[in-house]
């Protein structure tokens, strides 16, 4: 347990931003699931739509600093690849 008052403040701000990194990875999670379930039901336009939307979350994570840069460019690149033939 902390000890201190700086510490414990230390542990409070860690909680939230704990918190808010699971929220933005989750919703991540989601819209990648939804770009490629859009392109496997041949729904193009939506999963392009998608897509883009999913890309500019996964660059204000890594601005952010909760994706790795070579993670993101690997995510956005798999889901590319996966809704491509669509």
């Amino acid at each position: 347990m902390a000890n201190t008052k700086s510490a414990e403040k230390r542990v409070r701000q860690i909680a939230k931003r704990t918190e808010r990194n699971r929220a933005t990875k989750s919703r991540i999670k989601t819209l990648q699931k939804k770009a490629v379930s859009a392109a496997g039901e041949g729904n193009s336009d939506e999963a392009r739509k998608t897509f883009q939307e999913f890309t500019k979350a996964v660059d204000k994570a890594t601005k952010r600093n909760i994706f790795q840069k070579n993670k993101a460019a690997n995510l956005k690149s798999r889901t590319n690849k996966a809704i491509k033939p669509a």
